[in-house]
């Protein structure tokens, strides 16, 4: 199985569950903690939550915000509302009040739905909103808000490629959030992609810590193992003693992270000095975020397993590419484009580089998004007609094919004429034993751009900017060279683990 569908795979995400009870029966479908379904059982309670939806007013085309951290009755909300047709969207419980305001107000739903039982945050949200509790049959009990009469149901197509299936607000790493619209087929792909690359199977455990209200958790990891039959692992928030202990007792084979859950997992050994075996794993992947050499080498020492990378957005549901199961990489590579879409590789001017020279990426096929909700002037500047979609990532592919990633194209920095690639400098900065992770930014000075560098340090580890300057100075030439670096407590992060970078430019220009 890869992105080509089965003949009886499901057309429309709420057929997933229905689908998985006839093929799998009384196999283990989610796990977490006091909590087990069948596949027969989420089948059941998807069914039950969409006739509870139907009483609450839920309908066609209207949004349904679901602020949660991962459980069960996360995941059922979410099916259930697109066998209605509705739009879930699905937002991280520890967003702020004001973060979890604005998406509420620029999408409108009918109805507001919080994990009270899995997750201290959305209950807090739920007592300042108003949520009253409502039992759901076979994963307990949830907060409902009141009902928005007001809210416009959105057209609804019968061409699940043309149906909104899910509404994932974007991390906001360079600016405000976008409402990216996702399809029934591109969730679809997703998971055909995800099942097929990690060959998944019944009897198959996924560890799920990645957020559910980001692409990567939902499709690549959830509706991925859903699809093939395994069971997956859901935990509300990620810790490395959970991982740890996850890894050596509770069977997991198939481990997908952002580089952020590994760094922090061997951090925890480290200081720990406990040993695990992680037995059953025999698929380790990192994505998200970029992966830099010395985190993939300390990992893969830990495990005597290669550490698989890939790369992906939202708008791209998210998998672009992936090193494959038969052939991982020793290097950074982000593996080939999956099966079924078209990448090309330009320069500023739209003409195709090169074969080995670096360009802005771009990508078409039925992982692209169907745009931004309700925001036609931002999705026209990166999703053209002919249906490629711009990254604004740059990027090189080899003669065999691998793809590699250089930075994006707001974060290049031109220094006195000369393109720093932040990624390259952070590869550095993180082979220093101190370091744990490292962002890299431009600020703009008098006529030109200077290199400022943002660390956070091991648990328990030593290192002044002075000792990191002296180091970066061996291996970096002059003008990639950071002329400020700060040592932070904790780099600033979204719930996947990815570095919000533009919080760290308005604190360099700050300084």
């Amino acid at each position: 199985m890869t992105g080509a569908a089965r003949p009886d795979a499901p057309r429309r995400v709420g057929e997933l569950p229905r689908r998985g009870a006839e093929r799998f029966g009384d196999a283990t479908a989610l796990v977490e903690a006091g909590r087990r379904l069948g596949y027969r059982e989420l089948a059941g309670a998807v069914d039950a939550a969409a006739d509870a939806l139907a009483r609450l007013g839920v309908g066609a085309g209207d949004r349904a915000l679901i602020v949660n951290e991962n459980c069960a009755a996360a995941l059922v909300l979410a099916l259930a509302a697109t066998l209605r047709d509705a739009w879930p969207v699905l937002v991280n419980a520890r967003l702020s009040p004001r973060e979890i305001a604005a998406i509420r107000e620029h999408c409108s739903p009918r109805r507001l739905f919080f994990t009270t039982e899995v997750s201290a945050e959305a209950a807090q949200h739920a007592a300042v909103l108003g949520g009253d509790a409502l039992a759901l049959a076979g994963v307990g009990t949830i907060a409902v808000g009141p009902r928005d009469a007001a809210a416009t149901p959105e057209p609804v197509a019968d061409d699940p490629a043309a149906q909104v299936a899910a509404l994932i607000y974007t991390s906001g790493t360079t600016g405000a959030p976008k409402g990216v619209m996702l399809s029934h087929r591109n969730l679809l792909f997703a998971a055909a992609t995800g099942a097929g690359l990690r060959r998944l199977a019944p009897g198959d455990r996924v560890y799920a810590a990645l957020p559910i209200s980001h692409v990567f958790g939902l499709a690549s990891v959830g509706m991925s193992a859903l699809l093939a039959g395994a069971t997956l692992h859901l935990v509300p928030r990620f810790t490395p003693e959970g991982l740890a202990a996850a890894l050596d007792e509770d069977g997991i084979s198939i481990l997908p992270g952002v580089p952020a859950m590994y760094a922090r997992l061997l951090d925890y050994l480290r200081r720990t000095r406990r040993t695990i075996e992680a037995p059953r794993v025999r698929f380790f992947y990192a994505g998200g975020a970029p992966l830099d050499a010395q985190l993939k080498a300390d990992v893969e020492a830990l495990f005597a397993r290669p550490l698989h990378n890939g790369y992906g957005l939202t708008e791209t549901s998210p998998t672009v590419s992936q090193t494959r199961l038969d052939a991982p990489r020793a290097d950074l590579s982000i593996g080939a484009p999956v099966p079924g879409i078209e990448i090309r590789i330009v320069d500023p001017a739209g003409r195709a580089v090169r074969c080995g020279e670096t360009g802005e990426l771009h990508v078409r096929g039925p992982n692209v998004m169907l745009g931004y909700y309700r925001a036609p002037d931002m999705t026209a500047e990166v999703l053209g007609a002919d249906g490629w979609f711009r990254t604004g990532d740059l990027a090189r592919e080899d003669e065999d094919g691998n793809l590699y990633i250089a930075g994006r194209t707001r974060e290049l920095i031109i220094r006195s004429g000369f393109n720093v690639y932040p990624i390259e400098v952070e590869g550095v900065l993180n082979q220093h034993p101190a370091v744990s992770q490292s962002a890299v930014v431009g600020r703009t000075v008098s006529g030109d751009e200077e290199v400022v560098a943002f660390v956070e340090l091991r648990g328990g580890a030593a290192a002044t900017p002075e000792d990191l300057r002296a180091f970066a100075a061996d291996r970096l030439a002059p003008y990639k060279r950071p002329v400020e670096i700060v040592v932070l407590p904790a780099l600033p992060a979204t719930s996947t683990g990815k570095i919000l970078k533009s919080k760290l430019r308005e604190l360099a220009k700050k300084r």
